[in-house]
């Protein structure tokens, strides 16, 4: 089997593909989900969100996306009231 030296390029088609995930990392995902599933789902997150605001806010907070970009157009009305005056 060949070793790599410092400052060889790469071999094309070499290591995983650019985005894919890690599979230790694709298994542990799918047994988070899967315990989430058998403890009853969106009904123990809500039980969480009650009981462990905390928790709950810091497992929120990884799963919103951090910047949110949005363009939001509206028009100013200006309304002007002159009662009691003549």
């Amino acid at each position: 089997m060949a070793r790599f030296q410092k400052g060889d390029p790469k071999p094309p088609g070499s290591g995983r593909k650019p985005g894919s995930l890690n599979a230790l990392t694709v298994q542990l995902r799918e047994m988070i989900l899967g315990a989430l599933s058998d403890v009853g789902g969106q009904a123990y997150l809500a039980r969480q969100a009650n009981e462990n605001p905390q928790a709950f806010l810091s497992l929120l907070g990884r799963v919103v996306p951090k910047e949110i970009k949005a363009q939001i157009e509206r028009e100013t009305v200006i309304v002007r009231n002159f009662t009691g005056l003549e």
